[in-house]
This record gives structure tokens, C-alpha cells and sequence, in this order.
């Protein structure tokens, strides 16, 4: 099985997606990003070639973990509160 090179992770509760890229020697962190903004700048400043392709058409070289790709902030709770 093939994993791309970029993982944007799930968000986090107070909102956010954690930004990995897979390396031979494993996982480097490049930064939380609260915006595709974020994250191509954090592929250029690791020097990815067209970091705007990659986010915004680029599947094969992004896996994007468990929420809505392109989605950085968290549902509100849907509970009603008294």
C-alpha cells in the first residue's frame, strides 16, 4: 500500500489540522495549519515543488485523515444546553 508524502491530520477539538510529512526516517511535523493558506506555505517552506497543486488538486501526494479535506475547524457540539 502507497501513503503520500503529506498527511493532514485530523482537527483538533479547539480547531486546526497537525501537518506531517513522511520521511525515510519517519513522520516530520511541519506546523498546525487553520487554513490551506497554512499548509502550502509549510510544502514550500519544505521546499515541495507547486505546494498550491499539491493542496488544492494534488490527491496523490496528500492523504487528508478522517474529517472533510479542506476543513479546519471543528463542529460546534451539537448538544442543547439548558
Amino acid at each position: 500500500m502507497r501513503h503520500a508524502p503529506v498527511v493532514v491530520h485530523r482537527i483538533f477539538p479547539s480547531g486546526g489540522r497537525q501537518v506531517t510529512l513522511r520521511t525515510s526516517n519517519g513522520e516530520e511535523s511541519l506546523g498546525l495549519a487553520r487554513s490551506d493558506e497554512d499548509v502550502i506555505e509549510f510544502l514550500r517552506r519544505a521546499g515541495m515543488p507547486d505546494p498550491d497543486d499539491v493542496v488544492l488538486g494534488g490527491a496523490e501526494l496528500l492523504d487528508w485523515e478522517w474529517d472533510t479535506p479542506h476543513v479546519y475547524e471543528a463542529d460546534p457540539p451539537t448538544d442543547d444546553l439548558p
